[in-house]
């Protein structure tokens, strides 16, 4: 520092070569190193240069001369970016390293400071930004025992030494300064038990300030810019709990202020901060007296609506929510001043129902939405009696909001949409969303009435002959109704018999109104269930909008739905769906997740035919993709080839997702609902499995080297055990000699995936053990050789694996009596797999081994392994815990150690003294004493996992060197 001893620092470096294309050596950290250093950071074209330039800068900042040429920077002959290093250095010395400095030379520093600050009131702002920051930080740093009335002393200050030349310079200085000075404050690295001491100094510092912010705001004569200064100060020192009762004066003069346009934006930040505090809510009266100062807007917002003035419209809406949004439960416990309140909220209406199209005309209403959340769930947690009260006074209320939402809600004139771009599109759909999700929330307030209220308007819409209504207007009501019907439960009200009957007279003229039509169908799919008689009012409707591409989502999805909810009742229309759904198949209308989702339809329907009627359909169907797949599985294989193959195969795959003519899902509902008898005889899906068998083979044949077709046959008989369960009994043993011959191959994630199923289905049942003990010990044998040549290149096939193995151990553990499995090699998989970089093969393995530990006792070869190599997984364990596995993973590692305790306890106490002697292990953070006490307490633990996993955390924690830092809060 300037004319004061340097305070302490070790020694430096020895000095080395000055700068030039390099830029200066760690040690020269003089004056003119610095500013050599920063014309390269600045002006070489070089970007290497420019990098270790800033690397030097960096070191120089933290460095013990940083004390000694920032000051010398900061003289008034340099250039703004020197100084501003300068400024920027003293900042970091202050608040990085405060300790080292000497509590005698606190003073000189201030004194220093406070004079610069003032020198550089009429200079570069960006340098006098820094530097009232460096002030800030020192004056955290001194309160309150050393500094103890700092605020009050910098007022006095610059107020005492303001001369009439330089008066506003100074005072723009000041305010500056107790503007950053919060700021600082929140990201300043105080202990925490310093933070709530100079916190709650700070607080009561406000006495000094707000009084000197409102002479300034009242005063006339005064330019804008400190008039600016002055708000942003205000808004600066808000969050730090300060009283709303004593911000009272200065919200008031920030809301005069809002009629300047120059001051406006930062009234509107200082108003906003001031009254969304989460203390304010205990000064009712301070809150009651703004409720005036609000309304008083309402001319100035009409006025900027009328405008077009969208920033200023928007500034008035975020006071009005703010006030409404974070009050509303204390306002509304003032009864005797509903009249107020009210009209709050119908100013909040007027912001909500905002003329002009969202995103585009305007941007305001969508601030407005989660206080008519707020507002309902605050009067309905109300005491009885005044729920009852408010109820009867906001219905009405809530009643106008869905018609000023279903306005808003409503799409522009058809040229203006064409000109909007996909950017305005995607906000304008987001916004809907949310205005469909305040709809459904507003139902559970008015309930049936508001579904009779939307059919209604739509009737009178339909049905009047005076003028053709608009697109739009029927779109928005059905939008509203569609909200609504699909998240509430409308089978019981007495609306949708008319709405569906009204349905078939929109003259349907748009895309986005058709759109709405089959998501509203779609959404009434439960409750045409309850009445069958209604479906063939919607039908073709979904039928005949299948046809067209521009509706794919909304007429696919829709027809799923009613094929999934109406089964039963659909076997008179199904010969027709079939037929529609056939042609859009082979005109390939849909992208593919469209088509995936009309197969599933299709297996829904079809589940609840007769057997014979389901094979006559299924062959009708599937045969023209048999006969493509067996055309290309004639040719050479080629990309466009691929895809085909795939898609046909996905396609097989989803139908048989659905076609569950046993009817399992129907289970969880009760017998009741199970309306067709259990059938007799072979399943459809396995007499067409086991007919298009071999021609899979062959297709196999030419691609078992890729694993996207590889993944697709698989998935058609994972997806077939999945939905027929024991119905695929037929199929196993067939299909495990396929299985094994493909992996036998090629080993690849997805037959082992498929494995895993049929051994969950189908292990327990003696006559198919024998085939499927075949595949387990092949895959088996098959994976370990894999090992042995190095398995890191197959995280997927370890993963899968292990999830294999310990299915095994749960559903069939006999697997494991085998003679022909090597259970010793397994294991070892198992340890190796624990050290996979891959959080999901780890945590496999892991599970792998809480599966296997538990049969020590009663699978001899299990046993006799874990005592031979359990030394070998706990050590892999206390590795992975010592710091070579993510801590994400640690839960895992807790599981296996448990496991270990509870099952192998008389091998771990041995086997965990003997792993923790070498010192460094498992990390060399630890202390002989640490290691003892964790051993102990896992040892001492044989019951509660959950404390386990909680000794494991702390303990990783001290093994990786962060134990009681912050970082370990984001855990």
């Amino acid at each position: 520092m300037e004319g004061r001893e340097e305070p302490p620092q070790g020694p430096g470096p020895g000095p080395g070569p000055g700068p030039g294309v390099q830029p200066p050596p760690p040690l020269d950290f003089t004056v003119e190193n610095v500013e050599k250093a920063l014309h390269q950071l600045y002006y070489d074209p070089n970007i290497e240069n420019k990098n270790l330039a800033q690397k030097w800068l960096m070191q120089a900042q933290v460095s013990p001369q940083a004390w000694h040429f920032s000051w010398q920077l900061l003289q008034p002959d340099k250039v703004p970016e020197i100084q501003y290093f300068g400024a920027s250095a003293l900042h970091i010395k202050i608040s990085r390293y405060w300790s080292d400095i000497p509590a005698d030379q606190y003073e000189s520093l201030k004194a220093q400071l406070l004079a610069h600050i003032g020198r550089f009131a009429s200079g570069s702002k960006i340098v006098l930004t820094r530097l009232c920051v460096a002030l800030a930080s020192l004056a955290l740093s001194m309160m309150p025992e050393a500094w103890p009335c700092a605020v009050a002393d910098m007022v006095r200050l610059f107020q005492a030494e303001a001369t009439p030349g330089d008066g506003q310079g100074r005072c723009l200085a000041l305010l500056e300064l107790l503007t950053v000075l919060p700021e600082e404050f929140q990201t300043s690295r105080l202990p925490q038990y310093r933070k709530s001491q100079v916190r709650a100094m700070l607080a009561q510092e406000c006495g000094a300030i707000f009084p000197l912010l409102e002479q300034l705001l009242q005063q006339p004569s005064l330019p804008s810019a400190i008039k600016q200064k002055a708000l942003k100060c205000f808004s600066s020192w808000v969050p730090l709990e300060v009283p709303l009762l004593d911000c009272e004066r200065l919200i008031q003069a920030a809301f005069s202020a809002l009629r300047d346009p120059e001051l406006f934006d930062s009234s509107v930040e200082a108003i906003v901060n001031a009254i969304s505090q989460p203390d304010a809510q205990r000064y009712v009266n301070t809150l009651l007296k703004l409720i005036p100062l609000v309304l008083g807007l309402q001319e100035q917002l009409r006025q900027a609506v009328h405008n077009g003035d969208m920033e200023m419209s928007h500034g008035i809406c975020r006071v009005a929510v703010a006030l409404g949004e974070n009050h509303s439960r204390a306002l509304l416990d003032q009864v005797e001043h509903w009249q107020s309140f009210l009209a709050l909220v119908n100013m909040i209406m007027f912001c909500t129902g905002i003329p002009g199209h969202y995103p585009v005309n305007e941007t305001t209403s969508s601030l407005t939405l989660t206080f008519w959340y707020t507002l309902q769930d605050d009067i309905l947690s109300l005491e009885a009696e005044k729920q009852a009260v408010y109820q009867q006074l906001y219905r009405p209320v809530y009643f106008h909001l869905v018609d000023v939402l279903l306005h808003k809600a409503q799409f522009p004139a058809d040229e203006e949409y064409s000109f909007w771009s996909s950017d305005e599109k995607e906000q304008f759909r987001i916004y809907r969303v949310d205005i469909s999700d305040t709809l459904m929330y507003v139902y559970e307030m008015l309930g049936a009435e508001l579904l009779s209220n939307l059919y209604d308007k739509l009737g009178r819409l339909l049905t009047s002959s005076e003028q053709p209504c608009s697109w739009q207007h029927t779109e928005a009501l059905l939008y509203g109704f569609q909200s609504i019907a699909e998240t509430i439960d409308v089978n019981y009200s007495d609306v949708v018999p008319g709405l569906i009957g009204l349905i078939p007279r929109i003259s349907i003229s748009n895309v986005q109104l058709a759109d709405t039509v089959m998501f509203t169908i779609g959404a009434l799919s439960e409750w045409l269930a309850d009445h069958p008689v209604m479906i063939n009012n919607v039908l073709p409707l979904v039928l005949h909008a299948l046809g067209n591409p521009e509706l794919s989502v909304s007429s696919v999805s829709t027809l799923k739905k009613i094929c999934r909810e109406c089964k039963y009742d659909l076997p008179p229309y199904a010969a027709n769906i079939v037929a529609v759904s056939q042609d859009v198949l082979m005109k390939q209308i849909h992208k593919t997740s469209q088509c995936m989702w009309l197969m599933q339809a299709l297996g829904f329907l079809l589940s609840a035919l007769q057997v014979e009627e389901i094979l006559k359909n299924l062959h009708s169907l599937i045969t023209p993709y048999i006969q493509q797949l067996e055309k290309l599985a004639e040719e050479m294989p080629n990309p466009s080839n691929k895809l085909a193959i795939v898609h046909i195969l996905g396609l097989l795959s989803n139908l048989f997702t659905t076609l569950d003519i046993s009817h399992h899902e129907d289970e969880h509902e009760g017998p009741e609902l199970r309306k067709l008898p259990i059938p007799q005889g072979p399943n459809p899906v396995v007499v067409v499995l086991q007919q298009v068998f071999q021609l899979i083979q062959k297709v196999l044949s030419k691609w078992l080297n890729d694993a996207q077709v590889v993944e697709a046959v698989c998935a058609i008989f994972e997806k077939s055990v999945k939905t027929l369960l024991d119905d695929f009994a037929p199929m196993v043993p067939q299909l495990c000699e396929m299985l094994g011959q493909m992996y036998s191959t090629i080993p690849q994630a997805s037959a082992l995936d498929l494995t895993r199923q049929l051994v969950h289905i189908f292990a327990h049942e003696p006559a198919h053990f024998p085939p499927i003990k075949a595949l387990f010990l092949l895959v088996t044998s098959v994976t370990l050789t894999l090992f042995q040549q190095g398995p890191r290149d197959h995280p997927d096939i370890v993963d899968s694996f292990m999830q294999l193995l310990a299915q095994a151990l749960k559903r069939k553990p006999d697997l494991f009596l085998s003679e022909s499995l090597d259970v010793k090699a397994v294991f070892q998989c198992g340890v190796l797999a624990l050290k996979f970089p891959e959080a999901p093969t780890v945590k496999a393995s892991c599970g792998f081994f809480t599966e296997l530990l538990p049969r020590c006792g009663e699978i001899p070869p299990i046993g006799q392994v874990v005592q031979e190599n359990g030394k070998v997984l706990l050590q892999a364990v206390l590795e992975a815990i010592g710091g070579q596995a993510s801590r994400s993973l640690m839960d895992s590692f807790a599981d296996v150690l448990f496991a270990l305790n509870k099952h192998c306890f008389s091998c771990l106490s041995v086997w965990i003294k003997e792993v923790m002697q070498p010192p460094g292990f498992p990390s060399p953070r630890l202390s002989v004493e640490q290691k003892d006490t964790f051993s102990q307490q896992v040892l001492r633990e044989r019951v509660n996992k959950r404390r386990v996993k909680e000794m494991v955390k702390e303990f990783t924690l001290l093994c990786r060197g962060l134990h009681g830092t912050d970082y370990t809060a984001d855990y």
